[in-house]
């Protein structure tokens, strides 16, 4: 690609349209590196996709080629059309004998989702696979464009991740000065769990200007006690819920009147989907975010 940018010095997308699809239809082959660093090398573009977990099956959407995703997997509930898409199990229990029945010539797993043995012998068996897992907004952006350099669907995928990476850049740029605010973000209410600042809603929360109370925790997730939380006494406490609607997760909180976060009224609730998976939906997820702590900073 860059020697055809180099020698006719013609826009992305014309390049995309007019040389690039041409080559690849001629037998180049499409490459590209996932994120446990294997390479892919695909003769032809996928059309008998796979797709290991809903956010695998979200980003595939996303990338365009949601034509050709022929399964998923249980709470593949995003875009509403995948809901319509046979499942071959769940992301920690594969029906490999339904699965392979399907001829996929492409199967998009999760980094740390899928057991290993079912990789292992996916792999065995020779089937194309591409692993993902983004941890940065940027990741989210470079999955997008990747599933469509396999998928041939290159103007769709790449339109899509600009428009995830443009929308961040722009909310960056807009909670750049923001007064900090103390976030503690809930995982899981029983046991206790939260985030630390590698964590992708971690980088949301800094994003919009908040300070993680457990940012430097060593552990990606890590499980802490209601005490520690008490200690840490944060602005504002946030938690995922279907559609963002409250429920009684955050109701624990509410007998600890003296929580600077109860005392002004700080308990927020996202909707669940969007700021777990890294996806697309993550850029609305995150407006809400901001909007939620610009409110606690008024208060």
């Amino acid at each position: 690609m860059r020697v055809h940018r180099r020698n006719f010095g013609i826009a992305l997308g014309f390049l995309i349209l007019i040389v690039v699809q041409p080559l690849f239809a001629a037998g180049i082959p499409r490459c590209a590196v996932d994120d446990a660093r294997q390479e892919l090398c695909m003769s032809a573009p996928a059309q008998r996709i796979v797709t290991l977990s809903p956010g695998a099956t979200e980003l595939t959407f996303a990338a365009g080629a949601g034509d050709k995703v022929v399964a998923a997997v249980n709470y593949s509930d995003y875009p509403p059309e995948a809901l319509k898409l046979p499942l071959v199990g769940s992301h920690t229990r594969v029906d490999m004998e339904a699965l392979l029945a399907l001829k996929p010539d492409l199967v998009v797993t999760w980094v740390t989702g899928n057991p290993p043995a079912q990789i292992e012998l996916l792999e065995e068996l020779g089937i194309p696979m591409f692993a993902i897992e983004p941890r940065t907004f940027e990741g989210v952006s470079s999955v997008i464009e990747r599933l469509a350099t396999l998928a041939g669907t290159e103007q769709a995928g790449l339109a899509e991740a600009e428009r995830f990476r443009s929308g961040i850049a722009a909310l960056s740029e807009q909670y750049r000065n923001a007064e900090p605010i103390s976030v503690f973000y809930q995982v899981w209410q029983q046991p206790l769990m939260t985030i630390n600042n590698d964590h992708l809603i971690g980088k949301v929360l800094q994003l919009c200007g908040g300070v993680n109370v457990f940012g430097d925790m060593p552990r990606l997730v890590p499980r802490i006690s209601a005490e520690v939380v008490l200690q840490a006494d944060p602005h504002a406490i946030l938690t995922g819920s279907a559609e963002g609607v409250a429920d009684d997760q955050l109701d624990g909180w509410k007998r600890y009147s003296g929580l600077t976060a109860v005392k002004k009224s700080n308990l927020f609730f996202v909707p669940a989907s969007p700021i777990s998976r890294p996806t697309p939906r993550l850029l609305e997820a995150t407006r809400i975010i901001c909007d939620y702590l610009d409110s606690a900073r008024e208060r």
